[in-house]
């Protein structure tokens, strides 16, 4: 690996790493493919919007229903 690496121009880990990915991405070696990493991080950052609409929409659910008892409390209050 040494003397494969110095003749491409990288380093004996930069070569192992991806001899090793190529060894996965193919099934030759057990671990994550390229694709499956690159759908799960996809995946990961969709679920995280998500996350953040839901908190969203509960807020706006919270506020929505205190204004509306806000307003039933004032529509029952007897006017002067």
């Amino acid at each position: 690996m040494v003397s494969i690496s110095s003749k491409i121009g990288c380093t004996p880990e930069t070569l192992r790493a991806w001899v090793n990915k190529i060894e996965v991405n193919t099934g030759k070696k057990v671990g994550v493919t390229s694709d499956a990493a690159a759908k799960i991080k996809e995946l990961e950052r969709e679920n995280k919007e998500l996350k953040q609409a839901n908190e969203i929409l509960k807020k706006a659910a919270a506020f929505f229903a205190q204004a509306e008892l806000d307003g039933a409390t004032h529509a029952h209050k007897p006017q002067k």
